[in-house]
């Protein structure tokens, strides 16, 4: 693998994480992680490609779902340990809930700084019909 992968800080258990935010609107859509591997395949093929810890394994997003990423964009922050992906997301659902951005829950507080959280952004797609196992 290229040097380029050496510049990045990865954690101790060699990941580091990866924003998605759509290269067009600027919105955040996701947050996920990546190995080495991971990037180096998002590099080249310029396809979201991120490391499912839950299932200890490579994620091709949209292997699934269909809601494959588009890259177009690749950064690394000042620390070296947070990647952004400039994408485009391909069938406008980025989230496992079938919503367009994992973000969709809002912080709605008083002037006490107390609170609850409300949903901002509908499902476009029931998640049982994006999944179907």
């Amino acid at each position: 693998m290229s040097d380029w992968l050496d510049a990045v800080k990865w954690d101790a258990q060699g990941l580091v994480p990866a924003i998605a935010q759509d290269a067009s609107s600027g919105e955040i859509l996701m947050v996920a992680w990546m190995n080495r591997e991971a990037l180096a395949e998002t590099a080249r093929t310029g396809r979201g490609v991120y490391f499912s810890r839950s299932r200890n394994k490579l994620w091709r997003k949209g292997e699934e779902s269909g809601h494959v990423q588009t890259v177009s964009e690749i950064r690394l922050d000042c620390d070296n340990d947070v990647v952004l992906l400039k994408i485009e997301q391909l069938g406008g659902i980025a989230c496992h809930t079938g919503r367009r951005s994992c973000f969709f829950q809002k912080l709605d507080r008083d002037n006490q700084g107390d609170g609850q959280w409300v949903t901002t952004s509908p499902v476009l797609k029931n998640p049982d019909e994006i999944y179907r196992k």
